[in-house]
């Protein structure tokens, strides 16, 4: 039995993936799922039992140690072994700093405890289990966390963050045969962006990002699955993004005036 935890699995990346393995691997995969929306992570345990999938919900804030730390220690007690821990739980944010007074900057702690240090305690906690196993961790970062983005300054701060992170942990496990796979996804059409957090700390309503040219959902996670079973280091999903990461390194300055301009498109098009 292939155990796998997603955290983040109530809806977008995080929902199709569940989806996804209950269809490919079926009997033989079990899937637990966490997120703070208990309703929602029973509708995609559903769907996934359906594909013969065992599942197990636990309802969990990742921005709660403790609620990191029972996730890992339910799914051993339930299932006697971890395989891969998919850290997919997140929350976006779209503000200028400026746009942020004093008085609503608390928002930017709980995005990270949310980003990385969600990340963080998870990993921590499922370690052991998973140098047992062999077994796989995944982060679902993105292109935010390789390239600053203006108006992204907290949500670029908690990906890069949690880059660093997992890049320090991929060779303290080199010898245990654990492999850390980081995912840059782009712009997906998921909702994230419009319930992530504005100036103000509240749900944002609109994207700030341009949506025209969105990758669909499935094709984002089909991806991240297929670098995952590879043991990939990295997941990038289009052109643009192999060439940011190169002209960061080449061209910096061409890089930041290219996330200018895309900052000023999408205020247009809000």
């Amino acid at each position: 039995m292939n155990v796998i935890i997603i955290t983040g699995a109530s809806e977008g990346i995080g929902a199709e993936m569940a989806t996804q393995l209950a269809r490919t691997k079926g009997a033989s995969v079990a899937l637990v799922l966490a997120a703070r929306q208990a309703a929602k992570l029973d509708a995609v345990a559903h769907v996934c039992r359906q594909h013969g999938a065992q599942v197990m919900c636990l309802p969990s804030d990742v921005s709660v140690r403790a609620d990191c730390e029972a996730l890992i220690a339910q799914t051993v007690q339930q299932f006697g072994r971890i395989d891969t821990l998919i850290n997919n739980a997140g929350i976006s944010a779209h503000a200028l700093l400026h746009e942020v007074d004093a008085a609503h900057l608390d928002w930017y702690e709980e995005l990270m405890r949310v980003n990385l240090w969600g990340t963080i305690w998870c990993t921590h906690a499922a370690l052991p289990h998973l140098k047992a196993a062999r077994g796989r961790i995944v982060a679902v970062s993105s292109l935010a966390g390789l390239v600053g983005v203006p108006g992204r300054t907290a949500y670029c701060t908690s990906k890069f963050a949690m880059n660093g992170f997992m890049e320090a942990l991929r060779t303290e496990l080199m010898s245990d045969g654990v492999s850390v796979t980081i995912a840059y996804p782009g712009v997906v059409a998921t909702d994230i962006r419009r319930r992530g957090f504005n100036a103000l700390g509240q749900p944002a309503g609109s994207s700030g990002l341009s949506e025209d040219k969105a990758m669909p959902v499935d094709e984002c996670v089909q991806k991240i699955l297929q670098g995952t079973e590879r043991r990939q280091r990295d997941v990038l999903m289009s052109p643009i993004a192999h060439l940011g990461r190169w002209l960061k390194l080449l061209a910096p300055s061409r890089v930041d005036r290219m996330a200018w301009a895309a900052l000023k498109k999408s205020d247009t098009t809000r």
